[in-house]
């Protein structure tokens, strides 16, 4: 797959225990980027944060762990192929934040192995 220099950074902002049919939200949104051919997507677990549905800081730490610390999933592809797939996920989402900005593919490429 070759993507253009320009792309475009998705960005969608959940909670850990926010879900999808029984599943974990950040989950579905990965499987639903694979099924849809984006370029590639990482979910990444925050170690502290809060948001619009709470203000309480929810924290990992040893003594008090926490059940929904924040989850970022990052989707690098084109913009049109981003907006599409936001108009595929954004239903789903009933709490959160999704950020769309531009970023600079310096290079995609798989290992030929």
């Amino acid at each position: 797959m070759q993507l253009p220099q320009e792309g475009s950074l998705l960005r969608v902002f959940i909670g850990e225990a926010d879900k999808y049919e029984h599943k974990p939200l950040y989950e579905w949104i990965i499987l639903q980027a694979r099924e849809q051919g984006l370029a590639g997507a990482t979910v990444l677990r925050g170690m502290m944060g809060f948001g619009a549905n709470t203000r309480k800081i929810q924290t990992f730490r040893f003594d008090t762990l926490s059940e929904d610390l924040p989850i970022v999933v990052e989707i690098v592809d084109t913009e049109e192929n981003l907006e599409k797939f936001l108009d595929l996920i954004e239903p789903h989402i009933k709490a959160g934040l999704v950020t769309l900005e531009k970023a600079k593919i310096r290079f995609y490429k798989a290992d030929k192995k």
